[in-house]
C-alpha cells in the first residue's frame, strides 16, 4: 500500500496563505467568538489584538524556523532539531493532542451552524459526520485538498465582508455601552479563547516539506495570512457586538449568525450561516492536513510507530496517520463541549508555543550566520513571545491546566519508558 518517501513540494504561496488563512478564520471567530465575548464583552475586540499581538511574536519565531529548516512537522521539527529529542516529542504529543482536541471543537461549531438551518438532524451525528467526510477529501491528496480549501477561502472572506458591509449599517451604539463588564481580566480572559482562533498560521510550517521554494514562501505565507486573519477578526467583533446583545451572544454556539439575526433579514442569517459551514469546513481541512503531517513527521523520526511514515503510492499521501487522526476527531465530538475544547486547545498551544520560541532562540546559537529569513529584534520578539504566552495560560480556566498538564506528565512517563533497555 505505501512506502515511505519525501513528500512532494506542490504548495505555491497562495496555496500556502490560503491554508493559513483556512485555518485560523473559522471557529474562532465564527464559534469561539461567543465563548470570549461572555468574559470580555464589547471589548472582546481589544482581546483580539492582545492574541494577535502574542500570535505575532509566534508567527515571526514560526517564519524563521520555518524558513530555516523546511520539513515536515512545523513546532514538533523545530524542537527535534533544535532542542532535543525529548523536547520535539513532547511538543509533537502536545500539538497532536491539542489539535486533535481543536477539530472536535471545529466540528461542534460547524454542526451547531448547519443545525441552525437544518434543526431536524442530531447535533453530534453532523459533527461526526464533517469529521470523516474530510478526513476521507484528505486522503485524495494535497492538490485536492489545496484546491478545495483556496475555493472555501475565498467564500468565507467574501461572506465576512458582506456581513460587515450589511451590519455597519444597522448597528445599536447602547450595546457598546457596557464595553468592558469584567474589567482587563475579562478582557484577557477573553483573549486566552481568542487565541484558539489564531492557532492556523502554524499549520503552514507543519506542511513545510511540501511548499515550493520554502526559504520565502514559509515567512510570507504566515506573516500574510495572519495580518489578513487579525483585520477580518477585529471588523467582525465590532459589528457583531454592535449589533447584538454581547450577553446574547455569549450564550450562542452560533455567534455571527445569532448578530446577523438581529440585522431582522432571513437572506442575511442564511448567507452568514452558509459562510460559517464554508469556513469551519476549511479548517477542519487543513486542521486534519497539520495533524496528519505531524504525525508523519515524528514517525519518520522513529517517535511514533514507523509504519505511519509510509505515503500511498498511487494519493501520495501519509495515509495512515490521516485515517488514526480523523477517527480520533470523530470519537472525540461525542465527549467534549465547546468552550473546554477551546480552553484545553489554547492552554496545550501556548505550551508548545514557549517551546517553539526557546527553539528560536536555539537556531541562532546554533546556526549564527543564518542566510534565511531573520527574526527583527532578536531575541526580544522570543522572550516577547515566552513571556505573553505565560500571561494568556495564566487566564484560562483550571481544567486547561490539569488536562494539559496531564497530557505532559503522561508522554514524559511514555517517552522515558521508550528508551530504558
Amino acid at each position: 500500500m505505501g512506502k515511505t518517501v519525501e513528500l512532494k513540494r506542490t504548495l505555491n504561496l497562495f496555496d500556502a496563505t490560503s491554508i493559513g488563512i483556512g485555518a485560523i478564520i473559522g471557529a474562532g471567530i465564527f464559534v469561539v467568538l461567543g465563548i470570549a465575548v461572555g468574559y470580555a464583552g464589547p471589548a472582546v475586540i481589544v482581546s483580539m489584538i492582545i492574541a494577535g499581538t502574542v500570535a505575532l511574536f509566534t508567527a515571526l519565531s514560526f517564519s524563521e524556523l520555518g524558513s530555516a529548516i523546511p520539513k515536515e512537522g512545523g513546532t514538533y521539527q523545530f524542537a527535534y532539531e533544535m532542542i532535543s529529542p525529548f523536547a520535539g516529542f513532547i511538543s509533537g504529543c502536545l500539538w497532536l493532542f491539542a489539535q486533535t482536541v481543536a477539530g472536535a471543537a471545529v466540528s461542534l461549531g460547524l454542526a451547531s451552524y448547519f443545525v441552525g438551518l437544518f434543526p431536524f438532524f442530531p447535533l453530534k451525528i453532523v459533527a461526526v459526520s464533517a469529521a470523516l467526510a474530510l478526513t476521507v477529501l484528505n486522503l485524495m491528496g494535497m492538490k485536492h485538498s489545496a484546491r478545495v480549501n483556496n475555493v472555501l477561502v475565498v467564500i468565507k472572506i467574501l461572506i465576512l465582508c458582506f456581513f460587515v458591509a450589511v451590519g455597519v449599517f444597522q448597528v445599536n451604539p447602547q450595546n457598546y455601552s457596557n464595553f468592558a463588564p469584567n474589567g482587563f481580566f475579562g478582557i484577557l480572559q477573553g483573549a486566552g479563547f481568542v487565541f484558539f482562533a489564531y492557532l492556523g498560521f502554524g499549520r503552514i510550517a507543519a506542511l513545510g516539506e511540501e511548499v515550493k521554494n520554502p526559504k520565502r514562501t514559509l515567512p510570507l505565507a504566515i506573516l500574510i495570512a495572519l495580518a489578513t486573519s487579525v483585520i477580518l477578526y477585529v471588523v467582525t467583533g465590532l459589528v457583531a457586538t454592535g449589533l447584538q446583545d454581547y450577553r446574547i451572544l455569549a450564550g450562542s454556539g452560533s455567534p455571527i449568525a445569532e448578530a446577523a439575526r438581529a440585522t431582522g433579514s432571513f437572506p442575511v442569517f442564511a448567507t452568514v450561516s452558509f459562510g460559517a459551514l464554508v469556513a469551519t469546513v476549511s479548517v477542519l481541512l487543513t486542521n486534519l492536513l497539520g495533524l496528519s503531517r505531524v504525525a508523519f513527521a515524528m514517525a519518520k523520526n522513529g517517535q511514533l510507530p514507523r509504519p505511519l511514515a509510509k505515503i500511498h503510492s498511487k494519493l501520495g499521501t501519509p495515509y495512515l496517520t490521516i485515517l488514526i487522526t480523523g477517527a480520533l476527531m470523530a470519537v472525540l465530538t461525542f465527549f467534549l463541549d465547546l468552550r473546554q475544547t477551546a480552553a484545553i486547545t489554547s492552554f496545550s498551544m501556548l505550551t508548545t508555543h514557549i517551546i517553539l520560541h526557546s527553539s528560536a532562540i536555539r537556531l541562532r546559537k546554533k546556526i549564527p550566520n543564518l542566510k534565511t529569513f531573520k527574526v527583527p529584534l532578536y531575541p526580544l520578539v522570543p522572550v516577547l513571545g515566552i513571556s505573553s504566552c505565560v500571561i494568556l495560560m495564566f487566564s484560562l480556566p483550571i481544567e486547561s491546566w490539569i488536562v494539559s498538564t496531564a497530557v505532559i506528565t503522561a508522554v514524559s512517563l511514555l517517552y522515558l519508558l521508550r528508551r530504558r533497555p
